[in-house]
């Protein structure tokens, strides 16, 4: 595996690969890597006859600088991991490389209520940044597939506004949430949570799949009352929200046939640490939206 710190050693040897009709995947990440980040570099090396990964801890999209604070670093365990995957070019830059002094760091992209809602609400400012960030890393490494995970879904929905209103060429696919034995999604977050708050966490996965054994019977407005009352009743839990949406637009629904994409999504404070999750209820499999957009999206199940 090669290693770039610097984005003008990266360009220049992508720009090569490019030349010779080498097709790139990419994976953006933040580090503190688990078996779902392999995923996305596994299903990367199926489609592409390289794969890039970067880490990079990004201040812009952390609210809370305690919790800046907080995020892992693990770079050796990280290298480690990439290298077992067999991810060929790590990408791991510093701030100053990523923001350089003078460059303009307002995007000229307007998400409208894609970040304003569900996590946009408790997390004031993450999805600038990430937006920012990922719009950065696109400049950079110009990947023909980027590849995200299902369970950050209001962000991986943000960025296929994002590649659309870029027109960009890059194809987002979506890696389904991987999950431990338990059904607890897979997170950085996780090794936060104490024994009593580890054991208690797969309920919300538990709650999910709940969730959707009701889909024939009550409607959306219903479904969420009935599980806001059992995430409730869960000792050590404190629920955010949780809410029935279009997977395109993250607006609630008040009938899953209104929409060919229907997924709930869900915010728990569990011990101490905040977990987020989803499931699908009402799933598309694969969706191409025409070249005159530029928006490309796929899901992996």
């Amino acid at each position: 595996m090669l290693l770039f710190k610097r984005v003008q050693d990266i360009q220049q040897y992508l720009n090569v690969l490019r030349q010779k009709g080498v097709e790139i995947g990419f994976a953006p990440t933040m580090g503190a890597l688990h078996s779902g980040h392999t995923v996305l570099i596994t299903r990367s090396k199926t489609e592409n006859q390289v794969t890039v990964c970067s880490i990079f801890v990004n201040p812009t999209q952390f609210n809370d600088p305690s919790d800046l604070e907080k995020y892992p670093r693990t770079v050796e365990h990280d290298i480690e991991r990439l290298v077992e995957a067999g991810c060929e070019i790590l990408f791991l830059p510093s701030v100053a490389e990523i923001y350089p002094k003078g460059m303009q760091q307002n995007l000229p992209i307007q998400f409208g209520r894609l970040d304003k809602v569900l996590e946009g609400v408790f997390r004031p400012g993450h999805f600038n940044g990430m937006a920012q960030v990922v719009y950065r890393l696109l400049e950079i490494v110009n990947p023909n597939r980027l590849y995200m995970g299902q369970k950050d879904f209001q962000q991986l929905t943000i960025v296929r506004s994002l590649l659309s209103q870029m027109r960009s060429g890059t194809e987002l696919v979506m890696c389904e949430t991987k999950r431990e034995k338990d059904g607890l999604a897979m997170s950085s977050r996780n090794v936060r949570l104490d024994a009593a708050a580890r054991a208690a966490a797969p309920k919300i996965h538990q709650i999910l799949t709940e969730a959707l054994d009701m889909t024939e019977e009550y409607s959306p407005n219903e479904i969420q009352r009935r599980t806001m009352q059992k995430l409730k009743e869960i000792k050590g839990f404190d629920v955010e929200y949780f809410e029935i949406v279009d997977g395109h637009t993250l607006m609630p629904l008040r009938l899953l046939g209104e929409t060919d994409f229907a997924v709930a999504v869900t915010a728990v404070w569990v011990g101490g640490v905040r977990l987020i999750d989803n499931l699908i209820l009402k799933q598309i499999m694969e969706q191409d939206v025409s070249a005159e957009t530029g928006e490309s999206y796929r899901q992996i199940p």
